[in-house]
């Protein structure tokens, strides 16, 4: 009985529905913009309702002043749930005028010039994110003139931007690999990015608005220890002389095994005991460091010691120093985290003569905006004594070996044991032979006074009886 009146149903039911289905579609035709919206835009005001009678039609769009197209399409139901749905659309698009807005033809250059005029509109509310934003990398491109550095609309649809509390818990998607594909690709064949749904997102380690370039001090060491907390506890169970060890190498220099590795010579402030950044105008790493490498092979220990003197001359004397870093060379190894069992733990690896990771030096002065200003060294300079004044505190046993210094220890230790040896040796001596003529001059007495000359004997003198 249920199987006939559920057939009964299923074959009349259609004779029902195809006249108001019709009707309803021939509606949505007949009315621009209802089928698109329909049930979508609750909560929208009466004006930007208005709005989307337009902008919610799909293929909705505009030619750019350089021949590409604009879209204009607005999903009605994505602005509806987006953060932006209390500010309404002319709280970013107050210049626009609705008496002539359709009619009059407004003319955009491109795309990126309208990314960068609607970011005064971003500023409006978020003046913070916007202040964090300018003191970043990405803003410091966008001002050298990159057409990749991304801006606001980049990483957030203006019209389906949700709130901070909707997506807590929620990774937004940020188009990171539109710049960084090949960094992206190593990073999702990584420890971390096998982690499935507890995988670590770049902002997790980059943040998003304030993004530094990733060699500037120790923020990503410092990330690293944020969640790996017992990191450091773990490492001294093995690893001899650990604070030191993870202060001069990097995290990725043991745990990516498979990269090149290089040490980065970093100008320090030994004063401020910072790392030195250049001055917004004022450009000197790099004329400084071709004069002092004249001949363009890289500089040795004579010219590190040159450029040192150079920035010091300026300020305080001795302010200026080296401070030597164990790092990756590139950002794509520096993604490529194998997991922990696989990561480097052989001594030799490093602490070796001839040792590859030291077999690449480099130079660098963080410029204005934290990315590295690099000049090449020679292979040898961490094995010269030239180089004792320069970069006397990066110093690892068996790879950064002097051969004048060991040398000189050699003789040191030659004369610390053999000059006590001679002392003792040539005062033995010395004892000896004094010894010696002791025994002889009391011989000699003995015998001078055991015995009388005959010239001293008198004639007829008294004898004893």
């Amino acid at each position: 009985m249920t199987r006939s009146r559920t057939m009964g149903v299923t074959a009349t039911a259609p004779h029902l529905a195809s006249p108001i289905l019709a009707f309803v579609l021939a509606i949505a035709f007949l009315i621009p913009g209802v089928a698109a919206h329909a049930g979508n835009d609750k909560g929208l005001s009466k004006e930007d309702k208005a709005c989307l009678e337009c902008h919610a039609k799909p293929g909705l769009d505009m030619t750019l002043a350089d021949g590409k197209k604009l879209s204009l399409y607005i999903p009605a139901k994505a602005f509806a749930e987006s953060t932006h749905n209390s500010s309404g659309c002319d709280g970013c698009h107050s210049e626009i005028d609705m008496k002539s807005h359709g009619t009059e033809k407004k003319i955009i250059s491109g795309k990126r010039e309208q990314s960068l005029a609607l970011m005064d509109s971003c500023r409006d509310c978020h003046k913070k994110t916007v202040k964090q934003y300018e003191d970043s990398v990405h803003a410091a491109l966008v001002q050298e003139g990159s057409q990749k550095a991304p801006l606001c609309s980049d990483c957030h649809n203006p019209h389906a931007t949700r709130s901070a509390k909707d997506m807590a818990g929620h990774a937004e998607p940020v188009p990171c690999e539109k710049c960084h594909e090949s960094i992206a690709r190593a990073y999702t064949e990584s420890v971390h990015g096998q982690a499935g749904d507890e995988a670590l997102v770049c902002t997790d380690c980059h943040h998003t608005h304030n993004v530094k370039a990733a060699s500037l001090g120790e923020n990503l060491k410092n990330e690293c220890l944020s969640c790996h907390r017992d990191a450091v506890a773990k490492h001294k169970v093995w690893l001899p002389n650990t604070e030191r060890h993870l202060e001069a190498v990097s995290c990725p220099a043991c745990h990516s095994p498979k990269a090149k590795r290089r040490v980065n010579l970093r100008l320090y402030d030994g004063v401020a005991r910072q790392q030195v950044s250049e001055k917004v105008g004022v450009p000197q790493f790099v004329r400084m460091a071709q004069v002092a490498d004249m001949d363009g092979a890289g500089l040795d220990g004579r010219a590190l010691w040159s450029l040192l003197q150079d920035f010091n001359r300026s300020g305080e004397e001795g302010k200026m120093v080296l401070r030597g870093r164990l790092e990756v060379q590139t950002g794509v190894e520096a993604h490529q985290l194998a997991k922990k069992s696989q990561a480097i733990k052989d001594c030799d690896t490093c602490h070796r003569e001839g040792a590859e990771s030291f077999q690449s030096v480099s130079v660098t002065m963080a410029g204005p905006d934290g990315r590295p200003l690099r000049h090449d060294a020679r292979k040898g300079v961490l094995n010269s004594a030239e180089s004792l004044g320069s970069v006397g505190g990066f110093y690892a046993i068996g790879s950064t070996r002097i051969k004048l210094l060991d040398t000189l220890l050699i003789l040191t230790l030659i004369a610390g044991i053999g000059i006590p040896v001679a002392h003792l040796a040539v005062k033995w001596l010395s004892n000896r032979a004094r010894a010696k003529r002791a025994v002889a001059a009391a011989r000699s007495a003995a015998q001078a006074k055991g015995q009388t000359s005959p010239d001293d004997r008198r004639p007829g003198g008294n004898t004893p009886n």
